[in-house]
């Protein structure tokens, strides 16, 4: 019986195989291109939004703004063009059938979508950051960073901070990405799961800007792509980013066994 590492990795090979694959990586490489050009081209700063009136001061900047935008829609969107379609594709194709008589076990299965899933959302994340970064450095400089509490951080160790912000913004990234699967698990539509999960997304950031919702607004889910404004604090604020860490949880914990249940009891001999 194959290794479940083994299977991982054959789905990772499928998704190189996609063509949606690289439409998703190549928004996250091109959004910062054009968000560093534009900044270039023009004197305005998007001063609203966190860091946005430093971007022109350090390249640390630009990756924490973009994550702002990016919350947006723009990962929910990447996340759910591979997770609503990982379980879905093959299920309208036919193909699980066959992928099961090969001496891998649905468990096995589901771990290794669920992990290449994950892995490309991480990937475009980490895209995103690499091409921000570099280029906002070539155009103003690796240089100190303001904080939000307003003191001034090395670049070094900005550039740590920043690093440590990725990580917990991949946390709520990685439960969209299983609300996809979920979806894709439940409907086997391609489509409806991909439009699905980002409109979750979108209707919670919707409730989020509703008048008297305080009480829930911090456990939605898309809240927690602020929580990374806790590294960005002197001192260091644990609360938002320890909330956003077991909210984001929760909300994975949910998706995945839901799917998995649902995967488990799929009929794969009769469609």
């Amino acid at each position: 019986m194959p290794h479940t590492l083994s299977v991982y990795r054959w789905e990772l090979r499928k998704l190189v195989a996609q063509k949606r694959t690289y439409l998703g990586l190549a928004a996250a490489t091109i959004a910062p291109t054009i968000f560093v050009v534009a900044l270039a081209l023009q004197n305005g700063a998007p001063s609203d939004v966190p860091f946005g009136q430093y971007v022109r001061d350090t390249g640390l900047a630009a990756p924490l703004v973009l994550l702002t935008f990016g919350s947006i829609w723009l990962f929910p969107l990447i996340a759910s063009l591979v997770a609503g379609d990982i379980v879905a594709a093959e299920d309208g194709n036919g193909t699980l059938k066959t992928i099961l008589t090969r001496s891998v076990t649905r468990g096995q299965l589901f771990a290794a979508k669920v992990g290449a899933a994950i892995t490309y959302a991480l990937l475009a994340l980490v895209a995103m950051a690499a091409v921000s970064i570099t280029e906002a450095t070539i155009a103003w400089g690796f240089n100190p960073i303001t904080s939000l509490s307003g003191t001034t951080v090395s670049a070094w160790r900005g550039l740590l901070l920043v690093i440590a912000s990725l990580g917990v913004y991949a946390l709520p990234l990685f439960a969209i990405t299983t609300i996809g699967v979920l979806l894709s698990t439940v409907t086997r539509n391609s489509a409806g799961a991909v439009v699905g999960a980002l409109m979750i997304a979108l209707l919670m950031q919707l409730i989020g800007i509703l008048p008297g919702v305080g009480a829930i607004k911090p456990y939605l889910l898309t809240t927690q792509f602020d929580a990374w404004h806790g590294f960005l604090r002197t001192p260091i604020d644990w609360a938002p980013i320890i909330r956003g860490g077991w909210v984001s949880a929760v909300y994975a914990a949910v998706a995945l066994a839901s799917s998995y249940l649902v995967f488990l009891r799929r009929d794969v001999a009769g469609g």
